[in-house]
């Protein structure tokens, strides 16, 4: 275990450790995030998630468990979608415009 000590919500100076230790976490992921977008190569791979995750699909199938296995597929990358929103917006679009300009030189 982590702690030792139960925690008491009702103490100031727990509360305020454990959301300072939370906030370095989140911190940590979006930089670790970002570190993986900044470059062209993780770019590209995080594309292929999202696409491999169906985000811009619909999930829907005939089948229920076909389509309950494309709706966990898709939520998965609907979440790293959020992810990536919330670490830096501007390597989304990035990576919008690389996938959609190495598409169409690939269909040239």
């Amino acid at each position: 275990m982590s702690e030792d000590k139960v925690y008491n919500a009702a103490d100031e100076a727990q509360v305020k450790g454990r959301k300072k230790r939370i906030d370095i976490v989140r911190a940590n992921e979006l930089t670790d995030l970002k570190e993986v977008m900044s470059t062209a190569g993780g770019r590209r791979f995080v594309w292929r998630l999202l696409g491999h995750a169906g985000v811009h699909q619909s999930s829907f199938n005939t089948n229920s468990q076909t389509m309950a296995m494309n709706e966990g597929r898709r939520g998965v990358g609907l979440f790293l979608e959020a992810e990536i929103m919330d670490a830096d917006p501007k390597l989304y679009l990035a990576m919008q415009a690389e996938a959609i300009a190495q598409e169409e030189k690939d269909n040239a």
